[in-house]
């Protein structure tokens, strides 16, 4: 009788998005082959099978690839969701997330790297000038934390997992500036994410995948 192959994931541990793939894949129970990668040096099997080259990429059994966060997340959760993370109302959870994709992320990008973007080089304040963008973002979360445990209510959603990996990197990027700006709830909650037993699960170091 033929073995299918194991599943695969190449991912980077730091990266917010492999964080979102891993947490699904954690929580569901999925076995596959963990292969971690440095982004400066991707390796060849993982670009035949997605060229656009970032991280997670997860190749199912059956050869099937999932290259894009958010549904390795959802593809986990439908094969197995013993948290309830589907259990809300998804197009708000939707919105929340798309916000975090797309204007939280530029904006966040902007803040950690802002250096890295040319129109921003020579100006020195334009870094503060994203973190306060951002900032819009946080305060909608603080406002939601302020009456409920979570962002959608009182039990945690696939909008929390998929959204606190950014937040993580947002607080990182100045830490002090963080731990004593006026998010209290927000702090909270990133706080009990990264410090659940399936994100230190989740955040367990592998030693570099060779071919």
């Amino acid at each position: 009788m033929d073995v299918m192959p194991e599943a695969i994931l190449y991912s980077f541990r730091r990266c917010p998005y492999a964080m979102r793939g891993r947490m699904g894949l954690c929580a569901s129970g999925l076995k596959y082959e963990h292969r971690e990668i440095v982004l400066r040096n991707k390796p060849v099997h993982m670009l035949e099978v997605s060229p656009k080259g970032t991280v997670p990429v997860f190749i199912k059994s059956d050869g099937t690839v999932i290259e894009e966060s958010l549904d390795l997340l959802g593809y986990s959760l439908e094969v197995y969701d013993p948290f309830g993370w589907l259990d809300c109302d998804l197009e708000e959870a939707q919105r929340l997330i798309s916000d975090n994709d797309g204007p939280f992320k530029h904006h966040l990008d902007r803040y950690k790297y802002a250096s890295r973007y040319s129109e921003d080089a020579n100006r020195g304040d334009t870094d503060l000038k994203h973190r306060e963008q951002a900032e819009l973002y946080i305060a909608n979360y603080e406002k939601r934390l302020g009456t409920s445990a979570y962002l959608l209510g009182d039990k945690q959603t696939i909008a929390d997992i998929a959204i606190f990996p950014f937040i993580r990197q947002f607080a990182n990027t100045d830490i002090n500036w963080w731990n004593s700006s006026p998010y209290h709830q927000t702090r909270d909650w990133l706080d009990r994410h990264i410090n659940s037993e399936l994100f230190i699960k989740v955040m367990q170091k592998y030693p570099l995948w060779q071919s």
